[in-house]
């Protein structure tokens, strides 16, 4: 069963002409929205399900700087100033709290690939540094693991996925946006070979500018227009506990696990190191370009051929304006729940931490997420298709740096010099 989302009301009526057209109702598509909003650029957002309905609430709710590749810590910075100014921009609580971020090692190998992040972005102005076992000790009581060390980022933080979306669309349609749910949109129009405008299941709406923030099915919809996107899908399985006392407000993650604390008192809790990669056709015509990453992650693979597979093979890869399409056979991608990786998770947890053996599971869920061969997203524009750019990708990462995500792209489009580079985003990277 998914997460439970604010409920945001809507517009029931697609306009005719707007200046930008968002493709995608998740927590980048609608930051974009909100950046553009304020500026009062005119901006439409078209969500084929509802708004966050997959990645945006499914996932773990972190907002971290640690670990992050050094290229990417200028997003992250970024997202960490924004998100403390989400109750002013949007007025509600998204739930964002700095209890910090801890990463713990039971190896000296684990160690020393912390110890040489830090020593990379030493002058990064960040906060990080190492932990010494007794320094775990007193951040994270209780433990009955064995560490040799950690390292622990006190600014990073967590935000809440079920409450921020609606937030950010709520004030982003107090700013002007237009948000449409239950609308997909199927093509896009050109003009002269420029994007011209999109079409949707209810009709055509011209504009300037295009966005596409689709997530998991962005790949899907270039193709139809022959771009190639190299996005796989990957699986993550989540839990959440009732309210309980736990170790920390920090959240912590492990080689098998992690944890964070909730706005409403639970943790919510997940099997780090494993991911369940259902194939797809995708995969076989692609997964010569993730190789390295296979090779150096294997173990972390749950891979499996099943049901899966058939499903994705149904769905359309070319279709027309005027025919029903994929995004519309599949409102919300709803995983199935990994049941197994959910209880692997528990285990090491307790093993852990023993004061989670009383925790009382709440809820579980799966999400989908989509990874690009270096883990990275893609944000910037399209070379055959001027008018259009692309924020999607974001494996896994999505939600922590959506903010400063919508606002690199928000400035893309608009023309304007970006605070972020967006050198390392760039689609013609691969």
């Amino acid at each position: 069963m998914a997460p439970t989302i604010v409920p945001v009301e809507t517009s029931a009526v697609l306009p005719k002409e707007t200046t930008v057209v968002v493709i995608g109702g998740g927590i980048v598509g609608l930051s974009t929205a909100l950046c553009l909003a304020e500026r009062g650029v005119p901006v439409v957002v078209i969500e084929k399900g509802r708004i966050a309905g997959e990645q945006s609430s499914r996932n773990l709710g972190w907002v971290r700087k640690v670990m992050r590749p050094p290229v990417d810590l200028p997003m992250a910075q970024a997202a960490e100033r924004l998100w403390s100014q989400m109750p002013q921009r949007t007025g509600d609580d998204c739930g964002f709290r700095q209890a910090g971020i801890a990463y713990v090692a039971r190896t000296d190998k684990e160690l020393a690939v912390y110890e040489s992040w830090l020593e990379t972005v030493k002058g990064s102005g960040l906060d990080s540094r190492m932990l010494t076992p007794g320094q775990i000790a007193e951040l994270v009581p209780g433990s009955t693991g064995t560490w040799v060390g950690g390292i622990v980022t006190p600014s990073d933080g967590r935000a809440e996925p079920t409450l921020a979306s609606s937030a950010i669309a709520k004030a982003a349609m107090a700013k002007g946006a237009v948000i449409v749910e239950n609308c997909a949109v199927r093509t896009l129009e050109t003009s002269g070979g420029a994007v011209c405008g999109v079409v949707t299941e209810q009709g055509e709406i011209r504009c300037s500018q295009v966005v596409l923030a689709g997530g998991v099915w962005s790949r899907r919809f270039l193709a139809n227009h022959g771009v190639k996107l190299l996005t796989l899908p990957l699986v993550a399985a989540v839990l959440r506990t009732e309210p309980m006392d736990g170790p920390t407000d920090c959240a912590v993650g492990g080689a098998d696990f992690s944890f964070r604390k909730r706005l409403d008192g639970g943790y919510t809790i997940t099997q780090r190191g494993a991911l369940f990669a259902p194939l797809t056709l995708d995969h076989l015509l692609i997964g010569m370009d993730y190789l390295p990453t296979l090779i150096a992650q294997w173990r972390n693979l749950r891979v499996s051929l099943g049901r899966e597979f058939f499903a994705d093979l149904a769905l359309p890869r070319r279709w027309k304006a005027d025919q029903t399409s994929p995004f519309e056979k599949i409102r919300t991608m709803d995983p199935p729940v990994n049941h197994a990786l959910n209880e692997e998770a528990m285990r090491n947890l307790i093993a852990a931490w023993p004061v989670f053996a009383k925790a009382r599971i709440a809820q579980e869920w799966g999400g989908m997420i989509d990874v690009t061969p270096d883990s990275m997203p893609v944000i910037g524009s399209v070379a055959r298709l001027p008018n259009l750019t692309l924020a999607t990708g974001f494996s896994g990462h999505g939600f922590g740096t959506g903010p400063a995500a919508g606002e690199l792209t928000a400035d893309l489009v608009m023309g304007k010099t970006p605070a972020i580079d967006p050198t390392p985003y760039r689609l013609d990277r691969f």
